[in-house]
């Protein structure tokens, strides 16, 4: 669907600093963290009370945002828990355990200085004694996978300037858990040709992953048949 473009007469904004421009987009480079800083920005600024912050429960009840996070093969809600994450990582969002009313909950600030100022205050009591602040409790760095281009490279050899743009496409189309699986089949396989591993990726999405067997253990005749099946595919 086209966007229609945005109408004539008053229209509301939201501010966004330059910072964000000069230094942060260049180092955003997940598309779902992208798109959550820049709703947090949009979310926050609608906000009038003093201490503005988005609670995780709300971010993960909010359709608008789920929608915006819909990735093929992947739940929307494990995307949002990922890109809070990296933003907080980042440093772009702050992020304050709290409990209220004996109930633990997550609020998310963005790191300026009024944010800053807010997580200080509420850890201070400034909310209390309805909100407590809790201590930060570590959370567990998910493991950082290997980029399609790493893929590539591991698998198959040195990534030439005319595949790259199909590794791209390839990456906005397809789950990073297929990629790397696919990847992996054509190196048990012994076939390390990208045009063996897209068929792979193509035939999932037409038929469903579960379709193709793929384990270790897999006959030798039966793995043998399957790799002549994909390259009759590729003739």
């Amino acid at each position: 669907m086209k966007f229609a473009g945005f109408p004539d007469g008053p229209l509301k904004f939201t501010p966004i600093p330059d910072l964000f421009f000069s230094e942060l987009l260049g180092q955003i480079d997940d598309v779902a963290e992208l798109k959550v800083t820049l709703y947090c920005f949009w979310r926050l600024h609608a906000q009038r009370r003093r201490h503005r912050y988005v609670s995780e429960e709300e971010l993960h009840q909010d359709g608008l945002l789920l929608q915006a996070l819909k990735q093929p093969g992947r739940n929307p809600q494990h995307v949002l828990r990922e890109a809070l994450e990296q933003a907080v990582r980042r440093g772009t969002l702050l992020r304050l355990d709290v409990e209220v009313d004996g109930a633990d909950q997550t609020w998310y600030f963005l790191n300026t200085e009024h944010g800053r100022r807010s997580v200080a205050d509420i850890r201070d009591g400034a909310l209390a004694p309805q909100t407590v602040a809790r201590p930060v409790a570590p959370r567990a760095v998910p493991a950082e996978r290997p980029s399609i281009f790493d893929l590539y490279e591991q698998n198959v050899g040195l990534l030439q300037p005319l595949i790259a743009e199909e590794l791209r496409e390839a990456a906005a189309t397809y789950p990073e858990v297929w990629i790397e699986e696919a990847f992996r089949i054509a190196a048990e396989r012994n076939v390390r040709n990208w045009r063996y591993v897209r068929a792979i990726l193509e035939r999932w999405a037409r038929e469903g992953r579960g379709n193709e067997t793929h384990s270790r253990h897999t006959p030798p005749d039966r793995a043998a048949q399957t790799r002549r099946h994909f390259l009759e595919e590729l003739d």
